[in-house]
């Protein structure tokens, strides 16, 4: 059976702007930390794959020293585990709230895929909990139970590395040609790429500007038949995509032969 992986955020929803920056914030004010990331502060902070790593990028010597941590950055690491169970606390309140209105197309294509038994998956760099939180809120609690989630530190290497997609295709017993990957950032569509998949980009806040070079299709969102008309950005494969993404474009792309795929193996070694 064909697979469809999805991202988490900017994908299921777009989490970054109104969740994760505020989670963010809201956390390095409660611990004290004299850190408050602007808009776009933060849309370089989504560059770095993992919630802790990005925590972890403004801890310089003297910041240490200013919130009373040792000057050992081996010690550091207790202190941003700390930080990041709050901030998953505080971002998925947020999810539970409504802040964050699934992405257009994504209730839709997920049932489709669900109806014609497709395997359905996340595969994402962010903490489980909060990818649940939010696969939940986004497709419901019935279609949610049909995902895989492989997410957080299952992987020590994050996006753009492989990592997380090629142990989401070992653990579905997937073979690449087997699996559409939907993005929405560049460091994911490079992992998704140098894993061998396929991939969809849909844009999102941040990451309108990025290089989706690769990609099979690039649209501003997968849309929905009531919706606005999506943009399409790239149709390098020339696919009949209309006014939305449906499952047959999906399905399209994975019987499409001719976008050269990277060698994932080579991949992995230069990610690393």
């Amino acid at each position: 059976m064909p697979a469809l992986i999805f991202d988490c955020d900017g994908v299921l929803a777009d989490t970054e702007r109104d969740g994760h920056l505020p989670a963010f914030n809201q956390t390095f004010s409660e611990f004290a930390v004299p850190v408050h990331w602007s808009d776009a502060e933060y849309a370089e902070k989504v560059k770095i794959g993992g919630g802790k790593e990005r925590m972890a990028s403004i801890l310089t010597a003297e910041l240490a020293a200013e919130i009373g941590l040792s000057d050992d950055p081996s010690d550091w690491s207790d202190t941003i585990a700390s930080w990041h169970r709050r901030k998953t606390a505080i971002y998925t309140e947020r999810v539970a709230d409504g802040v964050m209105p699934a992405r257009p197309g994504i209730l839709r294509i997920t049932t489709d895929a669900a109806a014609a038994g497709w395997t359905l998956a996340v595969a994402s760099t962010s903490a489980e909990a909060s990818v649940r939180a939010v696969l939940q809120h986004a497709v419901g609690d019935e279609l949610a139970h049909r995902f895989s989630v492989f997410a957080g530190d299952i992987v020590t290497a994050k996006k753009p590395a492989p990592d997380i997609y090629l142990h989401a295709l070992r653990e579905l017993d997937l073979d690449a040609s087997d699996a559409v990957v939907i993005e929405d950032s560049e460091n994911g569509l490079r992992a998704a790429l140098a894993a061998g998949l396929r991939t969809v980009v849909t844009v999102s806040s941040y990451t309108a500007e990025e290089d989706f070079s690769g990609a099979s299709l690039v649209v501003s969102s997968l849309g929905d038949p009531d919706s606005q008309p999506i943009t399409i950005l790239s149709n390098p494969l020339d696919l009949a995509t209309g006014a939305y993404v449906g499952l047959s474009d999906i399905e399209a792309i994975l019987r499409h032969q001719n976008l050269k795929q990277p060698n994932p193996t080579d991949s992995n070694q230069e990610n690393r």
